[in-house]
C-alpha cells in the first residue's frame, strides 16, 4: 500500500520522501517537505519519541500531517499528537482515486487558514475548548491548549494574534500567564483576553493592572462573544491603518 500511495502522489506531480518512523530520519528531510502522510501501523504503540518530535516539528515549524490507518492505531498515535497537528485523518481502506486530490484539498485547506489571523485558547477545560475551537475556526486559525505551561512553550516559537486566557488554572493561573507575558520584550505585545467564568469585581479589578486587552465571561452569548472577537480584531486593524 505505501509503495501504491507513492505511486499515486509522484502521478499527481508531487516530490516524495520516503522515511521510516525514526527522529534520525525525520530531522534529515524535515526541511525538505511541507506536508507529511504517516501510513500508521500496529508498531504506532513502540514509537512515543518519534510522535513526540513529529508533534513538536508540526506545531513549530507549520508543517502540515494526515495520518492514514485504522481506528485503533489513529487513537494510539492520537494521545501523543496535539489535535492542532493534525490536518486531516484518512481510515483505511483508503480510496486511491481520489487520495492525490483529497490531500491537495488538505494542502489548499491549511494553506489558506495560515492567513488567518491566529488564535492561542488557553483553558484547562478540554470540553469548552473543544466547543469554543468549534464556534471560531470558520474564521480563524485556532490553537489550543491545555495549560498556562503549554502556552508560554508556544508562545515562545510563535507568534499568535490574540491569546483567549482562561483566569484560574493548575499549577500557573491565567494572571501569572499574563504576567510572565507582559515581563518578557519579546511577547510583552502579544494582545490578550481573559476569556472566564470569574466574574467578580476583584478578580477583574486585580487582572486590569496587569493591562489585558479585554475580558469575557464565559457565560456570555455566542454571538457576544464571537462580536467581541471580530471587534478585536477590527479595531486593532483600524489602528494600524491609522498608525
Amino acid at each position: 500500500m505505501g509503495n501504491s500511495i507513492q505511486r499515486n502522489l509522484e502521478v499527481a506531480g508531487y516530490e516524495v520522501f520516503r522515511i521510516d518512523p525514526t527522529v534520525e530520519e525525520l530531522e534529515d528531510v524535515k526541511d525538505y517537505f511541507v506536508l507529511m502522510a504517516f501510513y500508521l501501523g500496529k508498531f504506532v504503540e513502540d514509537i512515543p519519541s518519534f510522535l513526540s518530535y513529529l508533534k513538536d516539528i508540526c506545531l513549530e515549524e507549520n508543517k502540515i500531517l494526515v495520518l492514514m490507518g485504522n481506528l485503533a492505531e489513529i487513537e494510539t498515535a492520537e494521545k501523543t499528537l496535539s489535535e492542532n497537528a493534525i490536518a486531516k485523518k484518512f481510515v483505511r481502506p483508503i480510496d486511491l482515486k481520489t487520495f492525490a486530490s483529497d490531500i491537495s484539498n488538505v494542502y489548499n485547506r491549511v494553506s489558506a487558514q495560515k492567513k488567518q489571523k491566529t488564535i492561542l485558547m488557553v483553558d484547562d477545560d478540554p470540553t469548552f475548548l473543544k466547543m469554543m475551537k468549534g464556534w471560531l475556526q470558520d474564521d480563524y486559525r485556532v490553537i489550543i491548549v491545555t495549560s498556562g505551561t503549554q502556552a508560554l512553550m508556544y508562545i515562545a516559537d510563535n507568534k499568535p494574534d490574540l491569546i483567549l486566557l482562561d483566569y484560574e488554572m493548575p499549577v500557573i493561573s491565567g494572571p501569572q500567564v499574563l504576567q510572565m507575558i507582559r515581563s518578557e520584550s519579546n511577547v510583552e505585545n502579544t494582545p490578550v483576553i481573559f476569556l472566564t467564568g470569574k466574574g467578580d469585581r476583584e478578580s477583574v479589578v486585580k487582572v486590569m493592572e496587569l493591562r489585558p486587552d479585554g475580558y469575557l465571561l464565559k457565560s456570555l452569548p455566542r454571538e457576544k462573544i464571537l462580536a467581541s472577537v471580530k471587534e478585536f480584531f477590527y479595531a486593532r486593524r483600524f489602528n494600524n491603518l491609522k498608525d
